[in-house]
């Protein structure tokens, strides 16, 4: 302690003013000069005393701090008491939790990335695996056209799903990493839903399938409209999957002073109800779920609306149907 240079002035200055307050107080009396001599020497005692016991306290927090560099969050230096100590001792306990809280999510976004990883390179290695196997047949002169047609056709299905995949995969990646910057226009649903639904029609009328939609033309939100126009798209894309030929899908929206609503719904053959908490996890697919399904469009739905100041939920019943309830809540002031 007495290394400090610090406490070491300290200690000078309180001496020489002491040994100054001495001399002067001998030109009055001796017992005066002596009282002033024991209060200095008790003052300096008492000073010493109570820097030394901050110093075993300040050593304490080096080596509570040293523990949590080393991966140590157990220790609880809380003091209820008043004072600067006590309070750098409950400071350094809230940045304590703060780290423990960003290991577990650490440990979590790495279980999360393993299994991400995982999921893709399933999902990768299927149709690769099956494109090198037509590749290799296709090297027979031999084989004959029809069967050389059918392997470039179904070699480019699958080239194709895997350029689907990677881009789903790179969008839900810019989502996560908060790197997209959505728009904040007004956007007419009615609108919204002509041009989402676009994209759906072909494979609507190959299944002989009804779409219809109603509400108002004024019904509005603020948000993205290309990127929620990608969302409806994935979800109606589900519809259309699970609904079989000759089935109907409708779409409903309307607005009030707290949200705007849309309902997308369809009379297929719905979601199993353990299925239903999951439906929104990528790379999830449920019991019901095609063949061709990755898993990745409900959950890239998900993220879009949740990032707009939205939220989406599901309704269904097997046999019966299932409803796509989304709100985009108004900005509040």
């Amino acid at each position: 302690m007495l290394r400090n240079r610090e406490i070491a002035f300290l200690l000078t200055a309180m001496s020489t003013i002491s040994l100054m307050s001495c001399i002067t107080a001998a030109f009055f009396s001796i017992n005066a000069a002596l009282i002033t001599l024991i209060t200095s020497v008790l003052l300096i005692g008492c000073s010493l005393m109570f820097t030394r016991w901050r110093y075993k306290e300040i050593e304490k927090l080096s080596s509570y701090l040293r523990q949590i560099t080393s991966g140590n969050y157990s220790l609880d230096v809380r003091d209820n008491q008043e004072g600067e100590l006590s309070i750098l001792k409950n400071d350094i306990y809230k940045v304590t939790l703060m780290l423990s809280e960003q290991k577990s999510v650490l440990k979590l976004d790495k279980i999360l990335l393993t299994d991400a990883i995982s999921d893709i390179s399933h999902q990768l290695k299927t149709p690769l695996t099956s494109m090198l196997m037509m590749a290799d047949l296709l090297y027979d002169a031999k084989l004959p056209v029809e069967k050389r047609t059918e392997f470039i056709k179904s070699i480019r299905i699958q080239l194709e799903r895997m350029e689907w995949l990677v881009s789903s995969l790179l969008k839900l990646s810019k989502i996560d990493a908060g790197t997209v910057s959505f728009k904040k226009d007004q956007i007419y649903v009615k609108k919204l839903i002509e041009k989402a639904a676009e994209a759906i029609m072909i494979p609507i009328d190959i299944k002989e399938q009804t779409l219809s939609f109603e509400g108002e033309d004024k019904t509005s939100f603020i948000g993205d409209f290309n990127w929620t126009c990608e969302a409806i798209i994935n979800i109606l894309k589900n519809c259309v999957e699970h609904t079989s030929a000759g089935g109907t899908l409708s779409i409903s929206f309307s607005e009030n002073v707290l949200f705007t609503e849309i309902l997308i719904e369809d009379d297929g053959e719905g979601i199993p109800k353990e299925d239903i908490p999951y439906i929104f996890n990528r790379f999830y697919k449920g019991k019901n779920a095609c063949e061709d399904s990755v898993g990745i469009g409900l959950a890239m739905a998900h993220s879009i609306i949740k990032r707009q100041n939205g939220d989406i939920h599901v309704k269904s019943e097997l046999n019966k149907g299932t409803q796509f309830q989304l709100k985009f809540y108004k900005q509040i002031i």
